[in-house]
Formats: structure tokens, sequence, C-alpha cells
């Protein structure tokens, strides 16, 4: 995988996608101004919640939403998928949305429905957790929120609402754009503690699907796909600065983690890289891959030519489908061999 933007994406400024699509791009891009600030009323108001639901869906995923750390506001939606066939237990899922670490929930309307699915096709519980936001809540809420998440599923006294058995040597992290950034980071904290004080709860692989990191240098893909729906650096630039400590520059370790210098635990588990054309994050995407790759991890990295940012929650693209299977392949592949 190249560090550069020498594709033809770059050239193509108009990525090819359907009409229904488009709308939704163009409403999200409305929720922003022209310095990438956010219009916070307008956002909330577009933003469409759904419930938990105990009633199981046409794929017989059900939900419902538990308190992991009350004094935090801390919560979680967890979604179970039909009962398997036998005992045998099933992975889980810990999924982290998007949204610049500013914006949405695991409420949220495209990520509920984005964590049914993933119930659905990949058979496992998923874990949609619901972390604290910025500027209210800066570096390090989030990651903090993510490792608490675990604790909780780890601590084994705070049943999860599910109707079977599940496998806590075969959990996975998963997130997309911030919450891939969070996945990291999470793992890389998780790696680094259970060498130290070791955990029942394995996390058996990370996912991240075009994942956010950045630095103060401008990148070719930044450049060249500048304001392709629905990123652009003035907005990618306004997240960094209500997430990272107040004064710090993008070079901060939650942002830039690529490099020699970037530390990656012994533990650190395998991963998956899902990265878009049209994304103009990929370039860092494509360093954090070679850091992986650099420190002897091992790395799976799925590239979707035609991909704008944030592709996945639109289950009518091909591309959306074809992400799905990946992850439910890397997640047969990377399993406890015990339960598999």
């Amino acid at each position: 995988m190249a560090g550069g933007s020498d594709d033809s994406a770059g050239r193509r400024r108009t990525p090819p996608l359907p009409w229904t699509v488009r709308i939704q791009l163009a409403a999200l891009a409305l929720g922003h101004r022209q310095d990438g600030s956010v219009r916070r009323l307008l956002f909330y108001l577009g933003d469409l919640k759904s419930g938990a639901s105990s009633r199981p869906d046409a794929s017989g995923v059900r939900s419902a939403d538990v308190t992991i750390d009350a004094s935090h506001g801390l919560w979680a939606r967890v979604f179970s998928p039909p009962p398997p066939p036998s005992d045998d237990p099933v992975p889980v899922v810990v999924y982290f949305h998007g949204g610049g670490f500013v914006l949405m929930s695991a409420s949220s309307r495209p990520y509920d429905a984005l964590c049914r699915r993933l119930c659905g096709e990949l058979r496992a519980v998923v874990v949609s957790v619901n972390y604290r936001l910025a500027p209210d809540h800066r570096y390090p809420a989030a990651y903090d929120d993510g490792v608490a998440a675990l604790r909780y599923l780890d601590a084994g006294d705070n049943a999860l609402p599910v109707a079977m058995p599940v496998d806590l040597s075969s959990v996975f992290l998963a997130g997309d754009s911030a919450g891939g950034n969070i996945a990291h980071h999470v793992a890389q904290r998780w790696a680094a503690s259970v060498s130290a004080a070791p955990a029942r709860l394995r996390v058996a692989g990370a996912v991240m699907i075009q994942p956010f990191f950045g630095g103060e240098e401008r990148t070719d893909a930044e450049v060249e796909l500048d304001r392709v729906p629905p990123l652009t650096v003035a907005a990618t630039d306004f997240y960094w600065k209500e997430f990272l400590p107040e004064g710090a520059t993008r070079d901060h370790p939650a942002a830039h983690v690529c490099g020699g210098g970037v530390e990656i635990a012994e533990a650190f588990p395998p991963a998956m890289v899902a990265v878009g054309g049209f994304d103009l994050l990929k370039d860092w995407q494509a360093r954090y891959v070679e850091t992986l790759q650099g420190k002897g991890k091992p790395v799976k990295v799925v590239e979707y030519p035609d991909a704008v940012h944030g592709f996945h929650v639109f289950p009518e693209l091909a591309d959306s489908g074809k992400l799905v299977e990946e992850m439910k392949m890397f997640v047969q592949e990377h399993r406890s061999k015990n339960a598999a």
C-alpha cells in the first residue's frame, strides 16, 4: 500500500454515488460552516435516534442499553443475534462510532442500523459504546471510556443482556473514522495493561474503518480530495481542535499514529484497516499501516477505490456489503480456535 495519492481518485473529483447517498451527504455538509465548525443546532435536529428494542427485527437481532459507568454517563447498546443452533459461545465486537469525537452517538440511526447489520451478519454480540464527546470531554476521555467498556466485560459479574454464552477470548474492537482512532488506542492500552495484569478478556483483533489519524503536515490526499463529500480539511482541523488538549497540535500522539516513534505493545492484536479511494484521510491510514508492518504486527488492508469517507453506513453501496464480508472473514480467522 503506497503512502502517497498518485491514483486516479484525486483527479476524478466526483465519486460514483447513487442520488440517495448524494442527498444524505449534502445534508451532512449543511451541518458544517466553511471554516469547518459545526452548526450544532442544525446537526442535532438532523441526528435522528433509534431506541433499543427487545423485540427481534427481521434478522432476529435484539438490542438493549446497559450502563457501564453512571458517574460518567457511560453506556452501551448491546445487540444480540439469534441464538446459535449449538451452545457454543459467540464472539463479541466492541464498536466505537464515528463523528470526529464530537458528533453522533450509539443511538444515532446510522450506527444503530450498522451495528444491527454487523450483529446479524457476523453472528456476534455487538457492544456499541456511547463514549463521551468533545469538547466537553477532551482527550483522553473517549479512550478511557473504551477501556472502561472492556473492563466492564472482563469483570464478568455484569452479565450482558443476551440469551447465549459469549466468548471473552474472542473480543474484537471495531470503529470508523474517530471510532477507528479510538479502537487503535484502546487496543494499545489494553495490550499494554494485560502484560502487567492478565485479564480474562482477550482482544483478538481490531478493525479500523477509515480511521481518523492526522498531523501538521498536509498530505497529497488532503490537498487533492479536500471538499470531496463528506469531509473537508477544515472540518478535520476543527475536530482535532475540539478533541485534543487545548494548545496541542495535530502532531499529538492521539492524532499522529505513524512513524518509528509510535509505541505499539507486544500484545497488540492483528489489525484490519479499510481505506477508501476518495477519503482525504487515506494517506494517514497508509502511514499507519506501514507503522504496524514496521513493528512486525499482522495487518490486513482492504481498499475500495471508489469509496468516500463513511461509505460503510450506506447499505445501498456495494462496497459496504463487501466490507461487512471482509469483517466476517477477519473475525472467523482470528477468533479463539477453541470456540470456532
